[in-house]
């Protein structure tokens, strides 16, 4: 599966409930989320309009790295139909 390109802070904030994470604290346009799946793991995102594309492939790749499942079985999760 592609990383979408069209992706938003928010919509990230609202698609990573489905692996157990859950905004813990915001800071100005930040929001900090954590999941306690899998041992404490920590995320921040930035409620940007559009999430360049470096950006989200490396909070994705962080989730990864934590859940250790592949970028295809990660995309499915949070964006797939």
């Amino acid at each position: 599966m592609r990383l979408p390109r069209d992706v938003s802070g928010q919509g990230l904030v609202s698609a990573l409930p489905r692996l157990g994470y859950a905004p813990t604290r915001q800071s100005g346009s930040h929001v900090r989320l954590t999941t306690q799946e899998r041992g404490e793991h920590h995320v921040t995102i930035p409620l940007h309009r559009s999430l360049r594309i470096g950006t989200l492939s490396f909070i994705l790749r962080d989730v990864e790295t934590h859940f250790d499942i592949t970028r295809d079985a990660l995309l499915s999760t949070l964006f797939g139909e």
